[in-house]
């Protein structure tokens, strides 16, 4: 079935990468720095399909000599079977590659953090939740960004923006393991805040969105926006500095709300607070563009209403637990120290599968 179904589209493959192969090759491509890298990184995107396309050639090619020769040499006979079994997996491996993927896989994410229900303990899980996404990202070897965050008055986060980006292009980049991550996160746990002891319930908000290398193409109109400047402070409300180099933008449209206080100039964050602003536009109209396409059949994962609950983090027991796919582990103190790869893979092959059941 599968040696049937992959011509075309490894035919396809095979001609884009050649393509981008004497692209790569022309001088002339690396006058333009960000064309050069999109090339750049749509060929490493590739990588993965050609070698396990070069590997099931050599294996068939292999298999067809020890079955021409097996009537003369048992020793060839004897490889066949082996040779049968290693064919099949590069066949599946190689149709798990060109299985419909989503296009913004290998891009780099900004992440935005948001406390909820439960006020003070609210704002302390959601500062549990950014340091658990950036202790993940240190296991990748990902680069952190903190591009703004408002403190409460306990140190949590009224609201946090993370940059997350891979240090090398990738055909699975940042997107591809945290586009699962936004929703309403629900955390079971005793306050600091309470004397009594009382086990309490509250939440946090997570918005992911990928923050691809060109976000040109979405046009923001300068009358569409309000533009705060102010004092960027930290941890209780202190001033970090004295000028007014924060900046907030606020998308009249659609409502959007950006700040960035990490650069060291106003011009710097306003310029930074922009891009974020394209990418999150960039994904809103993405986003309902996909919801359009789905109607009228089930939602994937991908696709989940981020206003619903996502998961729970109860910590009397020790327990995760990720309603979409009905994951379960008792091992959430890991977890936030950022071990979330077994929590991560379930989510990503629930959405394969979704994929290959739409296909």
């Amino acid at each position: 079935m599968a040696e049937r179904a992959a011509p075309s589209a490894i035919d396809d493959v095979l001609a884009e990468y050649a393509g981008l192969e004497t692209q790569l090759a022309d001088p002339a491509l690396h006058n333009d720095a960000s064309v050069a890298r999109r090339v750049g990184k749509r060929f490493a995107e590739l990588a993965p399909v050609m070698s396990t396309y070069k590997k099931l050639s050599a294996a068939r090619d292999d298999l067809a000599a020890a079955r021409e020769l097996a009537a003369d040499d048992a020793a060839f006979a004897a490889e066949v079977p082996g040779l049968e079994e290693q064919v099949g997996e590069l066949e599946q491996a190689l149709t798990d590659l060109l299985a419909p993927r989503d296009p913004h896989d290998g891009d780099d994410v900004v992440l935005e953090v948001k406390s909820g229900e439960g006020g003070e303990e609210s704002a302390l899980f959601a500062a549990d939740l950014a340091r658990m996404y950036l202790r993940y990202a240190e296991r990748r070897g990902w680069k952190v960004e903190i591009l703004g965050a408002t403190y409460s008055d306990l140190g949590g986060y009224k609201e946090a923006t993370l940059s997350i980006k891979s240090r090398d292009a990738a055909r699975d980049g940042v997107w591809s393991r945290l586009k699962f991550e936004g929703g309403v996160h629900r955390v079971q746990r005793v306050p600091v805040t309470e004397s009594q002891g009382r086990v309490h319930t509250s939440a946090a908000g997570v918005l992911i969105y990928p923050e691809p290398d060109e976000v040109e193409q979405v046009q923001i109109d300068e009358s569409d926006l309000r533009i705060d400047v102010y004092r960027s402070s930290g941890k209780g409300g202190q001033g970090v500095n004295t000028t007014d180099s924060a900046v907030r933008l606020t998308h009249l449209p659609s409502g959007i709300v950006v700040t960035c206080q990490n650069e060291r100039s106003q011009l710097q964050n306003k310029a930074r607070a922009l891009q974020v602003l394209a990418a999150r536009l960039q994904a809103l109209a993405e986003e309902q563009a996909e919801q359009e396409a789905a109607a009228g059949r089930a939602d994937q994962i991908r696709t989940v209403d981020r206003s619903e609950r996502i998961r729970t983090y109860n910590f009397p027991e020790n327990r995760i637990a990720d309603h979409r796919i009905g994951f379960k582990a008792h091992n959430l103190d890991a977890v936030l120290d950022g071990e979330m790869d077994a929590l991560l893979d379930a989510l990503g092959k629930a959405d394969r599968d979704a994929r290959m059941t739409a296909e």
